[in-house]
């Protein structure tokens, strides 16, 4: 399967690293063909411009979204890999949706509604958040974050969310925790694709 990892954290020592390289190999392992989109890396420009609009609106998307359109069209499954700041996506992460997403591409407009362009991709989100799980999940934090990422963006397009980790306490656990948390990604992304 063709599988596009995007992922946006700015640190090589993160945990949200691990979890890349943990992603990356359990699938190449399985005979899986990855290629991975590291927006801070890449410098990724996450604001969607006016010029951006205006080209888009007259048939020439801009080469930098192209580019990345390209690597989603030729996808079969589409991972994200980012931390929750803010209870949401990093900027430059949204910025890649905002951009990337495009009507046209993602979606459009039809008789019956939204037409979802995207459909028959499977998709995965990982998140990492510095407050303890059972916090967001007794303030409805985890099924928020899930509506407005799953549905919301996947969904919306036509991706199916086959799963969406989110690691919690990140800063304040054990080795161990962590170790232990970079086994449950590689379990689901050996049984979800």
């Amino acid at each position: 399967m063709k599988q596009l990892i995007v992922y946006a954290h700015p640190h090589t020592d993160s945990l949200n690293h691990a979890i890349l390289n943990t992603a990356v190999e359990t699938l190449e392992a399985q005979g899986h063909e990855v290629v991975v989109r590291d927006l801070y890396a890449l410098g990724f420009q996450p604001v969607l411009s006016a010029a951006d609009k205006a080209s888009m609106r007259a048939g020439q998307t801009p080469e930098d979204i192209a580019t990345e359109q390209q690597y989603v069209t030729d996808a079969e499954a589409i991972t994200f890999i980012y931390p929750i700041w803010w209870t949401g996506l990093p900027a430059i992460m949204k910025g890649y949706v905002d951009r990337v997403f495009a009507y046209g591409f993602a979606y459009a407009s039809g008789e019956a509604g939204i037409e979802k362009l995207l459909t028959g991709k499977k998709g995965l989100i990982i998140n990492t958040h510095g407050t303890p799980s059972e916090i967001y999940d007794q303030i409805g934090m985890i099924a928020s974050m899930k509506m407005t990422s799953d549905v919301g963006i996947f969904d919306f397009v036509g991706i199916e969310a086959v799963d969406h980790l989110l690691f919690g306490s990140i800063g304040y656990l054990e080795a161990a925790d962590y170790q232990s948390m970079l086994e449950q990604v590689k379990e689901t992304v050996s049984t979800k694709f």
